[in-house]
């Protein structure tokens, strides 16, 4: 095989694995009722099997990070100094490869789309010492903050969710909302 059937070849490779090893990136800007702003960023890295979500919406801004190679994820709140880590629910959650198409169709539907799936997760009281289990994406984002772990709510089917205690929502883009309930302090 000469140098020019192995340059043909790579070629070929190349055009094809990009897209499967490509990062996607979903901006968007909404403008609430009560006249704020928010901004909200996701980046997915295929290669890696990490989404990032960014939300700039002043004191109540959060991130998550979606790590699908170990099957947890980490959300860090702004206004509580602190972190939530979870076990993801992938029957519920979205694989990563599908979330921009999702993003795409829940854009042109707007308010005549399906409602968004949702989880809701109760906080542990206890904090997390050791955020090694978790994977690098999570331990970096969570830090040198007080870490908590939190467990998926059972439900029982069709019925809606109700706590009395304190939740902090978050929302992904129209296609999933998650909130984080518990008597935690956060701090």
């Amino acid at each position: 095989m000469g140098t020019r059937n192995l340059i043909v070849i790579a070629s070929l490779l190349g055009v094809f694995l990009t897209p499967s090893l490509a990062t996607d990136n979903v901006n968007e800007n909404n403008q609430g009722n009560d006249g704020g702003n928010s901004h909200q960023t996701v980046s997915i890295n295929n290669n890696k099997h990490v989404a990032n979500i960014d939300t700039n919406n002043g004191w109540n801004s959060w991130n998550s990070v979606w790590d699908y190679g170990n099957g947890f994820m980490a959300t860090r709140v702004f206004s509580k100094k602190s972190c939530i880590v979870a076990k993801m629910n992938k029957d519920v959650m979205p694989d990563i490869v599908v979330i921009p198409r999702l993003i795409s169709e829940r854009k042109k539907a707007g308010a005549q789309g399906p409602r968004p799936k949702e989880l809701r997760f109760v906080v542990s009281k206890t904090r997390v010492l050791d955020l090694t289990p978790f994977g690098k994406n999570i331990e970096a984002l969570c830090r040198g903050l007080p870490t908590y772990v939190a467990h998926e709510a059972e439900r029982m089917k069709e019925a809606n969710f109700f706590y009395s205690g304190i939740c902090f929502h978050t929302s992904i883009l129209w296609i999933i909302n998650i909130g984080f309930c518990g008597d935690v302090s956060f701090k």
